[in-house]
């Protein structure tokens, strides 16, 4: 009888709480979720105002003298020590040696053959005296003005048939130029600077025995310079000489000011590029140096230029309406490293101005015009 009291008791108890934990499972299962709060993106923007966009063109390249020599000997002998040393970044004037030679023995020989000229008009001076009066007086001028110190003077002008004869069947005039083409020869021996600049290398030195054909050395005007740069043959037609250009170094930190010097009238079949030459000025510059250009090619009319990164691949951009982004479809007219430009796009339009990281149609987001308000 106990038995049966206490199962009786135990399964009611079992029952009550059975309705109990079946009461609060329900009770929590209709208890409302928490309600999320909803992030707005806060997105930079500007106001379309469609103008005349200037398509600039970069370019880069190593600087060269504008003037530049490379110097060769065109004889032999030994390089003989002058008032200032054959050493790159040795600076000289205009006219000033820079290289001489030793031409003691070919000098000799030139001197010889001065003489022998000189020898051979003083032999026909009495027959020009008894035969051609009229023109003694000219060759004794010239007899009197000849110096063998100094480069040999150029022979009276013949003036007649007879003297013509004479002269010629003398050996006179044979016997000048062989003097004269000695003299040119022997002026190689001295290699004088064609402008003011500096030497840039130095293949010889004080004392080496140069040799006919041997380069000696480079010799450049470090007052100009100009940088050679190819552009798209699109661009052909509205590149011109005089345009104005701005080069920059690599860091960015300077810049310079040039123009276009010269535009090469061919495009090149491999890479369908044209060559135009950039010409600058500035003390800073140096031979080699690398520099990038960008250049003026053209005017897009009803344009804007936006940050490339906001083009999308559809040929499309985000534009804010109603706090809600959408996409337009645009017109690329000209791409750059970082840059686009469009056409096609209404004026007054709201468009971002950075990217949006997960951008979508359809996403709300927040106006903003400047970074504080972000």
């Amino acid at each position: 009888m106990t038995r049966k009291i206490i199962l009786s008791v135990l399964g009611i108890a079992l029952i009550v709480g059975a309705y109990f934990f079946a009461k609060y499972l329900i009770e929590n299962k209709n208890k409302p979720k928490p309600v999320v709060p909803k992030v707005v993106k806060t997105v930079l923007v500007d106001t379309v105002e469609n103008s005349t966009v200037p398509i600039v063109i970069s370019a880069n390249g190593n600087l060269t003298a504008k003037q530049r020599v490379e110097l060769y000997s065109e004889v032999q002998g030994v390089f003989k020590t002058g008032n200032k040393l054959f050493k790159a970044g040795q600076k000289f004037n205009q006219g000033e040696t820079l290289i001489r030679l030793d031409a003691s023995e070919y000098y000799a020989s030139v001197q010889s053959a001065k003489s022998n000229l000189y020898n051979s008009i003083a032999a026909i001076m009495p027959d020009l005296r008894l035969d051609f009066t009229d023109v003694y007086p000219k060759w004794q001028a010239y007899l009197n003005g000849f110096d063998l110190n100094k480069s040999t003077p150029q022979l009276p002008e013949i003036s007649g048939e007879k003297e013509n004869y004479f002269i010629t069947g003398r050996g006179i005039v044979s016997a000048y130029y062989n003097v004269k083409n000695l003299e040119q020869r022997l002026a190689k021996y001295r290699i004088s600077a064609p402008f003011t600049g500096i030497l840039t290398e130095a293949l010889v030195t004080e004392g080496t025995l140069v040799r006919s054909g041997q380069k000696l050395g480079e010799f450049i005007n470090p007052s100009v310079y100009e940088m050679q740069v190819a552009v798209s043959k699109s661009y052909a037609d509205v590149l011109k000489e005089g345009e104005a250009v701005t080069l920059s170094n690599l860091e960015k930190t300077k810049t310079y000011q040039g123009t276009v010097s010269r535009v090469n009238g061919s495009i090149d079949a491999t890479t369908q590029t044209i060559t135009a030459f950039v010409e600058v000025k500035h003390d800073d510059l140096k031979e080699g140096m690398y520099l990038e250009a960008n250049l003026n090619a053209e005017k897009v009319n009803d344009a804007i230029e936006i940050d490339r990164n906001l083009l999308l691949d559809s040929q499309e951009i985000y534009v804010v309406k109603d706090s809600l982004l959408d996409v337009i479809p645009v017109k690329p007219a000209h791409f750059s490293d970082a840059t686009v430009v469009l056409k096609e796009v209404p004026n007054g339009t709201i468009i971002l101005r950075k990217p949006v990281p997960g951008a979508y149609a359809g996403m709300q987001v927040k106006a903003a015009t400047t970074d504080s308000a972000e």
